[in-house]
């Protein structure tokens, strides 16, 4: 094998709940991950030197995780892996929805298939967790209710079988200052137990919530005002994703969610997925 083409999921947080900053630094959280059909491509070819492509040129830098991907492997493989790597960026970047995780996990599947590595799906895991705290997410995308800093997870029978609006007003949320500025509050009811019963999306309105809405609303009320009018239009439920910026809303039909997406598509990035 010489080469491998994929494509690398985004995801949307459904209810993100910050609990407490560990001993190491990071937080404890509790969330939903959830994946959508909104996709990065990635090509990875064996070549005589590492090199990253891509269509935005911005990010082709040594934060990259799709190159910490490579250095990560060498390190512990004690292998040179050289690769010459195409990415056409299609998720927003730093917008919440894990377009650079996402890319990061794909990057150790490819080279681990390509190089015939043989690591096996733990090995993977633990990579992943260090390159990010929801790199392992991505490393077998599908429904799971995560807690810790995010890489225990529970596959749960969780779906949204309505379509999906995604807006992005391109304003780029510092990971590092959202967590900084956190107001850490246990919910009463954690994630699990809430998707767990029968409740509709319109009732997860007034339980389900995001811990970074509050500071990152009073810092870019731009960003609220999605929310605002996600739910003037009749959105069922509506949620920032990650630590923003980009709000989600789901709606009972795609004629409601493509009519509210014409408010944003001049001037924001939107995105629609329809009921599966």
């Amino acid at each position: 094998m010489k080469e491998i083409s994929v494509k690398t999921p985004a995801k949307i947080n459904f209810g993100l709940n910050v609990i407490n900053k560990r001993e190491d630094g990071y937080h404890n959280i509790e969330t939903i991950f959830y994946p959508i059909n909104l996709f990065d491509e990635i090509s990875f070819r064996k070549s005589d030197k590492t090199n990253l492509s891509c269509s935005s040129n911005e990010l082709i830098t040594n934060d990259n995780l799709i190159l910490k991907a490579v250095q990560l492997l060498e390190k512990n493989t004690g292998k040179y892996l050289n690769v010459e790597i195409e990415l056409i960026k299609n998720i927003p970047v730093g917008a919440g929805l894990g377009g650079g995780s996402s890319d990061g996990a794909a990057a150790l599947k490819a080279l681990n298939n390509l190089f015939d590595l043989n690591l096996e799906k733990y090995a993977l895991l633990d990579f992943a967790l260090q390159l990010g705290s929801d790199v392992p997410f991505f490393i077998d995308p599908a429904p799971v209710y995560a807690i810790s800093r995010g890489e225990i997870m529970r596959k749960i029978n969780f779906r949204i079988s309505y379509p999906l609006l995604i807006v992005n007003p391109g304003i780029h949320i510092s990971t590092k200052w959202a967590f900084a500025n956190i107001r850490q509050e246990k919910e009463n009811q954690n994630l699990f137990e809430i998707v767990s019963k029968e409740y509709d999306f319109y009732k997860y309105k007034n339980i389900v919530k995001n811990s970074f809405e509050e500071k990152v609303f009073a810092e870019y009320p731009e960003i609220k005002s999605i929310k605002e009018i996600m739910y003037s239009e009749g959105a069922l439920f509506s949620l920032m994703t990650g630590t923003g910026s980009t709000v989600y809303g789901i709606f009972s039909d795609l004629h409601s969610a493509q009519k509210t997406e014409r408010l944003f598509n001049e001037k924001y990035f939107t995105f629609i997925q329809t009921a599966s």
